[in-house]
């Protein structure tokens, strides 16, 4: 995936994530199933972001950015830990 893909599927994400939140309030779906696939989200959208941030790294130091990979959710989700 080049920038703007990676970029549109954020967008994607949190355009689903507002979606969401509305089925909620409107009560087509329930609060359990809202926040199983907002964690869900999460964790996509953190990979978007880390794979974006690898991109701009490798292009930044001279490096061809398409050898950027998408890291398995356990290793994006486990940085702070």
């Amino acid at each position: 995936m080049n920038d703007k893909q990676i970029l549109s599927r954020i967008d994607e994400f949190v355009a689903e994530e507002a979606e969401l939140r509305d089925k909620l309030q409107k009560g087509e779906l329930s609060q359990g199933e809202e926040q199983q696939r907002l964690r869900a989200l999460e964790v996509e959208l953190d990979q978007c972001w880390d794979l974006l941030r690898q991109r701009r790294a490798r292009r930044d130091a001279g490096e061809n950015p398409d050898e950027a990979a998408a890291r398995p959710a356990g290793e994006v989700e486990g940085y702070l830990q």
